[in-house]
């Protein structure tokens, strides 16, 4: 389920420009990924809302919504979340740059009836990868 979301946010980062910062790449790709892909379905149950570059803790932070019967506590369990997006991380090519930069990558899961209440909120950092 993770996996294709990642997946495909994961490919709008593959170009950056020459000139400027792994920052200033980084910052620039999330912002015209959100502006251009988002929202969009990953799954059956779950989109992805956008994504954004947090300077400050260089963390690279994917927001996604969880629909129909996927909205309910218990749908998706922390251990399991936790589990598939360290492996898929663990996996990703498309992300060797940042995480040879040592960079942060957050994923926050919110309901689409109460956009308020998060399901799951995960940081994974250079140990987890």
């Amino acid at each position: 389920m993770m996996k294709k979301s990642v997946v495909l946010a994961l490919s709008a980062l593959l170009l950056g420009g020459c000139q400027e910062s792994l920052e200033e790449q980084c910052a620039r790709e999330a912002k015209e990924f959100t502006a251009k892909k988002c929202p969009a379905k990953i799954e059956a149950h779950t989109i992805i809302d956008s994504m954004a570059f947090e300077r400050d803790t260089h963390t690279l932070h994917y927001y996604y919504r969880l629909t129909g019967s996927a909205d309910q506590e218990g749908s998706i369990t922390p251990d399991l979340a936790l589990k598939v997006l360290k492996e898929d991380l663990k996996n990703s090519t498309s992300l060797k740059v940042y995480k040879d930069n040592g960079y942060r990558f957050a994923y926050t899961y919110r309901s689409e009836k109460d956009p308020k209440k998060v399901y799951i909120e995960v940081v994974l950092t250079e140990k987890d990868y």
